[in-house]
């Protein structure tokens, strides 16, 4: 199976330096082929790229989604039949539409390839600009896009990555987006987030799925009917009162989950004052909460919660900050305003 990989971005975004990063580690050692389509008559990026051992079929004298679409497939069938890669990465021109890519990929019906993923690279510095003055083809690549690559966050204000995030956000909800500096995070983190193996949902889920006691609301790894540290003894069927005379739903019936993306730096000790404030009762039974976010000083803030127990950590950086939170009767604009993020 020939995965399919498409890195579009507009102009400058900084498609060719992600490629060479993923290169360099997430994708090292497969066979890759690079396809590229330079708006214009010279190709810009082929002599850097073939630097790293990877084959190049250059598309020039247009762009994809245009004048060239007959090409393209053309040239997608033949990098198939003649190098069985492992994987085709497409990086399209900075003015194309990546619908308009996608659909001349589809149209190739290669046989054995699937598409691996779809991203968009924006620069956050230049987002407000270019939303606004090249709307069409700007909001195209990211409501077409699996996973949002935000460049250029280095040294951006907070409010400025805040705006872009809510940016995306507001095209694209769906997408995993990365917000992390480049050089604080490896390749391998962002092809996660590609690939969509890496994200918010996903965490919700995790912690959906955990196994938490509907009484003492903690998290046990006991087997089933075996008695949990609260004494309850859960081996009952589905609404049977149990001996200790609490009646136990189905945990979809009685959890509810919220969780937020945040680019948001945050003090290790407001972090815990959030958490701690969780007991309190005004956002909802809070069952756990879990998260990665990134401390004022640049590392990265780890931490769990149970009712009246704590815990952060310092760890491993993320693609970008998620709070996750499971109870019942949560009251998420509440939460929102807590850890200071946008209501989902």
């Amino acid at each position: 199976m020939v995965k399919i990989d498409i890195i579009s971005g507009f102009l400058g975004a900084g498609k060719t330096t992600l490629i060479k990063k993923l290169l360099s580690s997430a994708l090292k050692g497969q066979n890759i082929v690079l396809i590229e389509n330079e708006f214009g008559d010279i190709g810009i990026d082929g002599g850097f790229l073939k630097e790293a051992g990877i084959r190049i079929n250059e598309m020039n004298s247009g762009c994809i989604c245009c004048s060239l679409v007959g090409d393209f497939k053309k040239a997608l069938n033949q990098v198939y039949q003649e190098y069985s890669p492992d994987r085709i990465v497409i990086e399209p021109s900075g003015v194309g539409k990546l619908s308009d890519v996608l659909n001349a990929v589809m149209s190739a019906e290669l046989p054995d390839c699937k598409i691996s993923s779809l991203t968009a690279v924006v620069d956050a510095k230049k987002c407000k600009m270019y939303f606004k003055n090249f709307g069409e083809f700007y909001k195209d690549q990211i409501q077409q896009a699996k996973c949002v690559v935000l460049s250029h966050t280095g040294d951006i204000a907070t409010d400025k990555l805040q705006y872009c995030l809510d940016t995306v956000k507001s095209l694209n909800d769906e997408a995993v987006i990365v917000t992390t500096p480049w050089d604080d995070i490896d390749g391998e983190k962002i092809f996660a987030a590609m690939t969509n193996s890496n994200s918010l949902a996903d965490e919700l889920k995790k912690l959906e799925e955990e196994e938490i006691c509907p009484v003492c609301g903690h998290h046990h790894d006991h087997e089933h009917g075996e008695e949990c540290g609260c004494g309850h003894h859960h081996d009952h069927e589905h609404g049977e009162e149990c001996s200790c005379g609490h009646h136990h739903h189905h945990a979809d019936e009685v959890f509810s989950s919220w969780g937020a993306e945040t680019a948001n730096k945050y003090d290790c000790d407001g972090l815990k004052n959030m958490l701690e404030a969780l007991d309190g009762g005004e956002y909802g039974i809070i069952l756990r909460a879990k998260g990665i976010v990134c401390g004022e000083d640049g590392r990265w803030l780890h931490f769990d919660y149970v009712p009246e127990e704590v815990e952060v950590r310092f760890g491993g950086g993320e693609v970008i900050g998620r709070i996750c939170v499971i109870g019942s009767n949560l009251n998420k604009e509440k939460l929102a305003e807590l850890f200071k993020v946008n209501c989902r």
